[in-house]
């Protein structure tokens, strides 16, 4: 099912790679596979070396037979459950217009027809992209779903000398978001906070979005197993202060208080749970 694959060359210094994308395959064969945890071997020689390497810190013991669905078919399981929906729209790995005239906005709005085709209510539906070209689109042209649409920030990696810290690198700035109709923003994690002499506060980033009027939605709370090294990536800006798994609360607590994010992304729904019951206690 690979459509390319490069093994890894360590005396190269090359990581592996592969990709396989579901326009290669059709949906008979799509519904045959079996999800699986998203990790990856970066020093794999094989495909089946390279669809292991999940930390040893992660259980996969719900991992192994995962039932792949169509995104219609998750909005289905969802109604049934009785909960909401936060799809996110990830940008095309095809070039777009894909096969002649399936554009972008077309792309754009087949997510969203799925859930009115379904009946959901837009107000239970939080639609995502890191495109805001997406996000704007909602905004205009499904009001009733751009009302909660939320913008994925990944300006640090796609922004030409962005600085989350300086905001004369922010194009566009806050303002000018909340401007064009923006209402919820969400970037990683350590964008949100700085250590100050020891202590985590909410950082500029966070301040001018809450002056903008800006709510915030964080992602990605426990990614980074124990917390007796810093916490990794996504706790880069807060490091120095951060050396065990007790830290996250702390962190939670600023981010709950201080910052009054809107809520919180995490890769464990039950402590979800207990986070969003702690959260509205206080």
């Amino acid at each position: 099912m690979f459509d390319a694959v490069s093994p890894a060359d360590p005396a190269a210094g090359k990581k592996a790679e592969a990709k396989c994308c579901t326009n290669d395959i059709t949906l008979e064969e799509f519904r045959r596979l079996k999800g699986k945890m998203d990790a990856s071997n970066p020093n794999a020689t094989t495909v089946e070396e390279y669809l292991g390497g999940a930390p040893g810190w992660r259980t996969e013991l719900y991992a192994a037979n995962g039932t792949l669905m169509t995104h219609k078919e998750s909005i289905d399981l969802f109604k049934s459950l009785g909960v909401k929906f936060t799809p996110e729209l990830k940008g095309p790995s095809v070039e777009m217009p894909f096969e002649g005239d399936y554009e972008q906005e077309a792309y754009t709005q087949q997510m969203i027809d799925e859930y009115k085709e379904a009946g959901i209510d837009p107000g239970d539906v939080c639609a995502q992209s890191c495109d805001l070209g997406d996000v704007l689109y909602w905004i205009e042209n499904e009001p009733e779903f751009g009302a909660q649409a939320v913008y994925l920030d990944d300006r640090y990696e796609t922004l030409e000398g962005f600085e989350y810290t300086k905001p004369e690198t922010w194009k566009p700035t806050m303002q000018e978001l909340a401007d064009k109709g923006v209402k919820i923003i969400a970037p990683p994690m350590w964008m949100l906070v700085a250590n100050e002499d020891g202590t985590i506060v909410p950082s500029v980033y966070a301040k001018q979005a809450k002056e903008a009027g800006l709510d915030i939605i964080i992602w990605t709370l426990e990614r980074s197993g124990t917390l007796t090294d810093g916490g990794g990536w996504y706790y880069q800006s807060i490091s120095d202060v951060v050396d065990n798994s007790g830290d996250t609360y702390a962190l939670l607590d600023v981010l709950a208080k201080d910052v009054g994010v809107l809520g919180v992304f995490s890769d464990w729904p039950a402590t979800v749970s207990y986070y969003a019951s702690c959260m509205k206690l206080n």
